[in-house]
């Protein structure tokens, strides 16, 4: 097992396959969208094969694809397919918008994907074209309802704004009464892609406050190491609710995740500026043994914390960048 030097294991690999996203969401990105990496400066699905092979010989067993958009990219699919046979890989899975993601639904499930996050802030289809610019809401749920279907467990991530869907809290926890889904609220992260600086009327106290005074108690569930999510129960219902405080940076204690980027950047936390550039050692002729051991070396030197991390960045501008880029 693979561990960081505060001696969290690190065991969770989240790789963007893309930085490109179908959707302009507010809170990720800039009206006008983005620049985006030109292909060459993108990994390649055989650059990544490569990494996550190393990766799972040190002890990573969980792979999530990331984006943007993981369906943007070509050919996802059969890459999937070959991450699946990775030696060591004893979970794939993925986080999805849900635009383009309802036809792939019957291969995600034969491939042996047990769960997928669905990224959905609202059921209300004018505020989900408000947020996120775009008129899908319909192609989101058809992908809801067929995962649903294929016996895919879906986990709804719903990013909590002040003054843009509050009044949705209650509609998407109620989606937990008659279906086995996990509806989680997360609290909203300054990677928007603006300069201005980011604040938080909606933490994760108030969102709770906010559910237990409409649905009654919700009764904690145990968490396991690495879990981000506070679960909840609510008598009643199928599904349960989560709280993700991912801007009070709650559960940094026992992460046991890192990122990698789609040009190839490694980020031991989602805070930091990036701690290692990968693409450069596997095109500069790097053997997979001087690979794992840089791969070690940055693990031996990970931030305790999301606040350790965004101090050591030599611009402290968080707001600067698009979560897009950062890898979901």
């Amino acid at each position: 097992m693979l561990f960081d030097n505060h001696g969290r294991p690190l065991e969770y690999l989240r790789l963007a396959v893309t930085d490109r996203c179908n959707l302009r969401c507010f809170y990720c990105m800039p009206e006008e969208g983005i620049q985006y990496l030109p292909k060459r400066e993108l990994l390649s699905y055989e650059e990544m094969e490569r990494l996550v092979a190393i990766l799972a010989g040190l002890g990573v067993r969980k792979v999530r694809l990331t984006g943007g958009e993981p369906f943007v990219r070509r050919d996802l699919v059969p890459f999937m397919h070959r991450l699946s046979q990775v030696p060591g890989i004893e979970e794939l899975t993925l986080t999805t918008n849900g635009v383009l993601t309802a036809p792939h639904v019957p291969e995600l499930a034969r491939m042996g994907v047990r769960a997928v996050n669905l990224s959905l802030d609202t059921l209300d289809r004018a505020r989900f074209a408000s947020i996120t610019r775009r008129d899908e809401l319909p192609r989101v749920l058809d992908t809801f309802y067929a995962l649903l279907a294929a016996g895919i467990r879906v986990k709804i991530n719903a990013v909590v704004m002040d003054g843009q869907n509050t009044q949705d809290l209650l509609p998407l926890a109620e989606l937990t009464r008659e279906l086995p889904v996990d509806v989680r609220f997360i609290e909203e992260m300054p990677f928007n892609g603006h300069s201005h600086a980011a604040t938080l009327p909606w933490n994760h106290h108030r969102i709770r406050e906010h559910l237990e005074a409409h649905l009654g108690q919700l009764t904690p569930v145990a968490t396991r190491p690495g879990d981000t999510a506070a679960h909840y129960t609510v008598a009643g219902h199928q599904g349960r609710l989560g709280i993700i405080a991912a801007y009070s940076r709650t559960f940094c204690g026992t992460c046991n995740r890192i990122r990698l980027t789609a040009e190839g950047g490694l980020k031991t936390c989602l805070y930091d500026q990036g701690v290692l550039d990968i693409r450069a050692l596997l095109r500069g002729g790097a053997s997979d043994e001087q690979i794992a051991e840089a791969l070690k070396s940055a693990f031996r030197h990970r931030a305790a914390n999301g606040f350790e991390a965004e101090q050591q960045r030599p611009v402290h501008q968080l707001s600067f960048e698009s979560m897009s880029t950062i890898g979901g």
